[in-house]
């Protein structure tokens, strides 16, 4: 009986379905829809070639009023038109249900640089809802340190945790 019922938490729990959600003690801050693309450079690796992200180059929108909040790239770092600046550690990483299209991701964030603002509290950065993002052609020799940009779209969700 027991074991049934783990079971049917662990079925019933949104983490066991997805690794990207956040825990229980976090609280949206703010969310964006991020537009812009993914930077990739073609790589030797384990006697192959591979896609390798060198950054994304993004422009977060607040999705309601379409203004521009602020804007997403290397590190990861984020940054708020206030001037507050965060970066992160990748968590927890799930493929999206396109795979045309970026995975999904949890990142741990700290505050960077000396302004306060929005998103100086925040702690923890979910990418979610991707679309597109996926190097398009092949990576080979011929292709060989080969630059592409890949548009993409995904909405940026940011939260802090009670502490």
């Amino acid at each position: 009986m027991l074991q049934a019922l783990l079971l049917f938490a662990l079925i019933a729990s949104p983490q066991a379905t997805d690794p990207t959600l956040p825990p229980p003690d976090a609280h949206v801050k703010a969310t964006t829809v991020g537009v812009g693309v993914q930077v990739y450079r073609c790589t030797p690796q384990d006697g192959g070639y591979q896609w390798v992200l060198e950054m994304p180059i993004a422009t977060l929108f607040d999705p309601a009023t379409r203004q521009k909040v602020g804007t997403h790239s290397v590190g990861p770092t984020w940054t708020w038109n206030d001037g507050s600046s965060i970066t992160g550690k990748l968590l927890q990483k799930r493929p999206s249900s396109d795979p045309k299209a970026v995975p999904w991701l949890l990142v741990q964030a700290h505050s960077i640089g000396a302004a306060t603002g929005m998103l100086s509290d925040v702690t923890l950065v979910r990418r979610s809802d991707t679309q597109a993002g996926v190097p398009p052609m092949a990576c080979d020799a011929v292709h060989q340190n080969n630059e592409v940009r890949v548009p993409y779209q995904a909405t940026y969700t940011f939260y802090t945790t009670s502490k």
